[in-house]
């Protein structure tokens, strides 16, 4: 009976997909080289303190086809799990934006992928929530965004800073955005497949999307995904 009931449970968990358990493997913020791209108006900088890496950065935005921000990066080849905790947010404008970044080179208007979150949860464009899934799947193309599937009530992927966890899986062309409130179990936010190199600029990206004003955003648990 004790075996049924495990066997039972395990399809439970398996049939409902909405959430999963994962360790992390933390990568030394000494790794990661920063990088402004774009040229934005107000040059950015990245700290490493404590395990930590603080990126205060400029930058009209990431949208659009050029982008203006800052990038902390590590090269990474084939498949991975990022995810980081963004511990803090600041708010130069509705639209900052902080997160995870795949990007085929460092010029202005790259493909890439970038899962991200914003200071709040106010209401934005087709967003209620904090998190948000954007890409530009052609050089110098527009870039795109995957919404959450209501933008009304209480957010299904709220940020709530200090615990604010992020992750961006790539298998293959496949690229997974997942969220977290406590870095241990993740709900998918979603799926997109786009085919870019194997070979991406992988790392943490900051943009003020205000060129008088910067924002800073602290990074914690920056890791590897082991499941």
């Amino acid at each position: 009976m004790l075996k049924k009931n495990l066997f039972l449970l395990l399809i439970l968990l398996f049939i409902s997909g909405t959430s999963l358990s994962a360790k992390e493997k933390i990568i030394s913020p000494k790794k990661f080289k920063s990088v402004d791209i774009g040229n934005p108006e107000i040059a950015g900088l990245s700290q490493i303190k404590d395990n930590s890496i603080t990126i205060t950065a400029g930058g009209a935005d990431v949208w659009g086809t050029r982008d203006e921000f800052r990038l902390a990066y590590i090269e990474q080849t084939g498949d991975f799990d990022f995810a980081a905790r963004i511990e803090s947010l600041t708010d130069p404008h509705l639209y900052t934006k902080a997160g995870l970044m795949a990007r085929e080179d460092l010029t202005d208007n790259s493909r890439h992928i970038y899962f991200q979150v914003f200071p709040n949860n106010n209401p934005r464009n087709k967003n209620n929530g904090g998190y948000e899934f954007q890409y530009r799947k052609e050089k110098a193309g527009e870039m795109k965004a995957i919404y959450p599937a209501k933008a009304d009530g209480t957010p299904e992927f709220p940020v709530n800073y200090p615990n604010t966890w992020i992750r961006l899986k790539r298998v293959g062309n496949d690229f997974t955005g997942y969220y977290s409130a406590d870095g241990k179990n993740w709900k998918t936010y979603t799926s997109f497949t786009m085919e870019i190199s194997k070979k991406v600029y992988l790392g943490l990206a900051v943009t003020s999307h205000n060129t008088t004003k910067t924002a800073t955003a602290v990074f914690r648990n920056v890791s590897f995904v082991k499941e």
